[in-house]
């Protein structure tokens, strides 16, 4: 089977995808990852199945090994992390590496960097034309891996005006993005438009859930549950359940793109786990609880929430 090439995997279908936290401080609990949660609701909302999450240190070994990996199984990659000016950035020049491909400087990415950087005040001297120890800092981030053999336009992408920090695309499907949350969040929300068309829905009407609220135990709800799961996967529909330590009452979801049919189970889900449909996990009532506890706690003592 011959291989896929870059331009390939930049337009076949979006159904996969994986995340790539790059950081040291992460892994040391310094800063916590809210990326990830960002990415997997964005995904959810696209209708994009997130397959992997991992968090790896700032080590070139283990970048240029995940990235390749999540490039050959997944159909959307993202990174986050380590492409700052700083000896510990290295994100860009470990995937550079896991592709064989060189850094260059971007042209764009320096152009745009200039114009839109607003001046550091503990910097007064600092001038783009002198060759400077900050200068060199700086141009550290508009060094991109660059397949010279390719367009150059698919390779750093620009979703807002307003910032000259690209996106770029290595192998055709990884993106490199930074790990500032804000920052991340407003690319990754302005590469919709890009991917929209590739996806298995172009409207991207995304991945629908349905909650439920239950006053019974895991072990109450376990075989029933386990039935509806084999009736509804060949549906594409999956049934979770998640116990709520501490409350009264633990959740059920029905997770699936075709609207239609989850919305067909509702009312046999209510009645096999004797609860509620719900908008948001904690939404019960007083009434509510009691409509949904009715006489399912009078035969056991067993506490909602299973170690």
């Amino acid at each position: 089977m011959a291989p896929i090439s870059a331009d390939e995997r930049n337009a076949r279908t979006i159904q996969t995808a994986a995340c790539l936290i790059i950081g040291d401080e992460v892994l040391g609990g310094k800063t916590v990852d809210t990326n990830s949660a960002y990415f997997a609701k964005w995904c959810f909302g696209l209708g994009i199945s997130l397959k992997r999450i991992e968090v790896i240190e700032d080590d070139e070994s283990e970048i240029m090994e995940a990235v390749r990996r999540m490039s050959d199984r997944y159909d959307f990659i993202v990174t986050s992390g380590g492409i700052g000016p700083t000896h510990d950035d290295i994100t860009y020049q470990s995937i550079a590496k896991a592709f064989n491909l060189p850094l260059k400087l971007h042209q764009e990415t320096f152009e745009k960097m200039k114009l839109l950087s607003k001046a550091h005040p503990n910097q007064p001297n600092f001038d783009w034309n002198v060759d400077s120890p900050a200068r060199k800092a700086k141009l550290r981030m508009a060094e991109l891996p660059t397949d010279e053999s390719r367009d150059l336009k698919k390779q750093a992408l620009f979703p807002h005006e307003d910032m000259w920090v690209p996106v770029a695309v290595v192998n055709g499907n990884v993106h490199i993005l930074p790990g500032i949350p804000k920052l991340f969040q407003k690319l990754l929300e302005g590469l919709k438009p890009y991917i929209l068309p590739r996806l298995v829905d172009p409207e991207g009407t995304g991945t629908h859930r349905i909650l439920f609220s239950t006053p019974l135990p895991e072990s109450g709800v376990a075989d029933f549950l386990t039935t509806l799961a084999a009736k509804v996967e060949p549906k594409g529909i999956k049934v979770g359940s998640y116990p709520r330590w501490g409350k009264k009452h633990n959740t059920v979801t029905l997770v699936g793109r075709d609207q239609d049919y989850l919305e067909s189970l509702v009312a046999e889900v209510e009645a096999g786990i004797k609860g509620l449909r719900i908008t948001a996990e904690g939404e019960n009532s007083d009434e509510e609880s009691a409509k949904a506890t009715g006489d399912a706690t009078k035969d056991t003592a067993e506490p909602p929430k299973e170690p």
